[in-house]
């Protein structure tokens, strides 16, 4: 008992030691991190200062998984955030940033599922399209090639239309992005390019996952409304985000099937859809005695991501019971992520 109120001490004189502007502790959660996240996140933090009007609101901020994994990693004290919202799993690389600057040990919590959709006008040409699609469509180097010359859909199979590829989608920052090029482009590169096996890990990386930048392939930056903008006034681009956005939005755009597979809350949760994914919020266990409310809003989040809360109303597509419940333990018990579960 002792030696944990020493530890709680000493986090909170640590916080307090990087206090805010005013000179004390920092008293309101923060958080960055992943734009496919950002949605349910702030809807928690919404509900967390609802329950109480005394509480300060939470600082939530949208910066994508890459930019907000590199701001929770820096340290550990008031200056840096709590909570980082990540569309994927935290690299050993960042792992290891996060040790070096003794912000270990973290939580690893899964809050739901995505999917990472491809959509596009409910005036566009009713793309349906495969992974090998994509992949010749927008590869920097397909099937080991200098450049992409393809410029039409037709370009990569004669039976797609006659139009200009243009793909508006995250930035590399993005862990949208990191998951599109590991969940669609890689595996339609290895059947585009079977012998690309062959290769060297960082060859096959440059082969199979780097978006071409040569026009096709339009950055569009974090704001995934911006996109939803875009296919509206372009009714024969494609969009790439999280399927929450396509949810929210179904009045306008139409999710495209990939290998004969739309994106729907039923595809992603079951698994068939070839874009779903698991979404994570990761939290610094050293935070959690020294920032007040943050373990009362990480049980709030637990409250609000089961098939009948709050947050899949918003979008997000309900964990399998048994993830759900190993995500409560996590947070009832702090455990910590084990580094050796990373790739």
């Amino acid at each position: 008992m002792l030696g944990r109120l020493a530890l709680t001490m000493t986090l909170a004189a640590t916080l307090a030691a990087c206090g805010d502007s005013n000179g004390g502790a920092r008293t309101q959660i923060t958080a960055v991190g992943s734009s496919t996240v950002y949605p349910f996140t702030t809807r928690v933090a919404e509900a967390f200062r609802n329950q109480d009007s005394n509480r300060d609101a939470p600082v939530i901020e949208s910066t994508g998984t890459g930019g907000g994994m590199a701001r929770f990693c820096d340290g550990v004290g008031s200056e840096y955030p709590d909570i980082v919202d990540a569309s994927r799993r935290i690299k050993k690389s960042e792992y290891q940033k996060c040790e070096a600057n003794g912000a270990l040990p973290i939580l690893e919590i899964q809050i739901g599922m995505d999917g990472v959709a491809l959509a596009e006008s409910l005036q566009g040409p009713s793309f349906e399209l495969t992974k090998k699609d994509i992949y010749l469509a927008l590869a920097a180097h397909p099937m080991g090639k200098d450049t992409n010359s393809a410029q039409t859909w037709r370009d990569v199979n004669p039976a797609l239309p006659a139009i200009p590829i243009q793909v508006y989608g995250p930035p590399s920052t993005s862990g949208t992005r990191d998951a599109f090029a590991e969940l669609i482009m890689e595996p339609g590169c290895t059947e585009a390019f079977p012998q690309v096996e062959e290769r060297s890990s960082d060859d096959k990386k440059m082969v199979c996952m780097q978006l071409r930048s040569d026009g096709p392939y339009i950055d569009a930056g974090e704001n995934d409304n911006l996109i939803v903008q875009k296919l509206t006034a372009n009714p024969n681009a494609v969009g790439i985000f999280g399927y929450s956005y396509l949810e929210e939005n179904h009045d306008r755009l139409r999710g495209i099937p990939i290998e004969g597979v739309s994106p729907t809350y039923e595809t992603i949760a079951g698994g068939s859809y070839p874009g779903a994914r698991p979404l994570f919020i990761y939290v610094k266990a050293k935070h959690l005695n020294a920032v007040p409310g943050l373990k009362e809003f990480l049980r709030l989040y637990s409250t609000m991501w089961g098939p009948d809360g709050d947050l899949v109303k918003r979008g997000l597509i309900a964990a399998p019971q048994d993830v759900r419940d190993h995500a409560v333990e996590i947070i009832q018990q702090q455990i910590p992520l084990d580094a050796t579960t990373l790739d």
